[in-house]
């Protein structure tokens, strides 16, 4: 069991360091030479190295903090601890890499920059990481608010990329705009989307248990009921509780990490939700204050 655990956790990092190097290939390869920007924290620090001879790599560090105080107090910690792992290692590829600039041709930038770079960030999310720390933002006034993740982040390009037509030209920033919509279209791609909800359907004789360790480690709300098995036609019956939650995508693997340490035979069934209304749906427990999640 243990071996497991550690090959998933070697598994992880090792698909955000892979998605590192396609961010940092998308960022100085294309972008960066070019003047492009993308959106969220990684077009501010590219905007405001056109303006002032900072590097790149420090600038993301600084941008990023404010966005990583914030999710220490919104989302799970171990995600904070990864993505500042994670946003740490793009800053030292970024400043120690050295790609030449592929092409010249302004339309091959915004697309293959936006290609690297959104397939790096899906990737990290997919592993319990973020690279850009607008989606941390976008996470806390969906919990505040009950506004959309991908309105968020809408609104805040919208201004960023005003903001860039003002102090470089109009031209860059539809470019900047099409390397936005690039990224997020293969972001989502990698993810499913990144605001998606996911339902699970878990049955296991150790249900109990199952049930307080979602609610404890991942701070997941969650609803149960009754169930019944037997073995054959006229097999011995069993009455256990099925439990049903839904999560987002980004905490799926956390998610078979639980209940695979607590019953390697867990029947679980996955399915896309579209939609969510009524009830509480809160992604992460407040463990200081020791919230207990109401039921869905």
């Amino acid at each position: 069991m243990r071996h497991s655990k550690t090959y998933n956790i070697i598994t992880e990092y090792g698909q955000i360091a892979f998605g590192i190097i396609l961010a940092s290939i998308g960022l100085k390869a294309f972008l960066l030479p070019n003047g492009f920007l993308d959106g969220g924290v990684t077009g501010m620090a590219l905007l405001v190295k056109t303006q002032l001879d900072i590097s790149l790599s420090i600038l993301l560090v600084l941008f990023s903090i404010p966005f990583l105080i914030l999710g220490y107090f919104t989302v799970s910690k171990r995600i904070v601890v990864k993505s500042i792992i994670s946003i740490l290692g793009l800053a030292l590829f970024i400043h120690f890499e050295n790609f030449g600039t592929i092409t010249d041709d302004k339309l091959l930038i915004s697309i293959f920059g936006g290609l690297f770079l959104g397939s790096g960030i899906g990737i990290a999310i997919r592993n319990g990481s973020v690279l850009d720390g607008s989606e941390i933002l976008g996470i806390y006034l969906n919990d505040k608010f009950g506004i959309s993740i991908g309105q968020i982040i809408l609104v805040f390009n919208i201004i960023l990329f005003s903001i860039t037509a003002l102090v470089l030209s109009i031209e860059v920033a539809l470019y900047s705009i099409l390397t936005y919509i690039v990224t997020a279209k293969v972001t989502d791609l990698i993810i499913e989307g990144f605001e998606d909800f996911i339902g699970v359907t878990i049955v296991s004789k150790e249900y109990r248990t199952i049930k307080l360790a979602i609610m404890k480690e991942l701070g997941a709300g969650l609803t149960t009921y009754k169930g019944s098995k037997g073995f054959g036609s006229k097999g011995t019956q069993e009455d256990f509780d099925i439990i049903h939650t839904i999560i987002n995508r980004i905490d799926i693997k956390k998610m078979h990490r639980i209940i695979e340490e607590i019953d390697e035979n867990a029947f679980i069934v996955e399915f896309d939700v579209n939609n969510v209304k009524g009830g509480v749906l809160r992604h992460y427990l407040d463990k200081k204050k020791n919230k207990v999640l109401p039921k869905l």
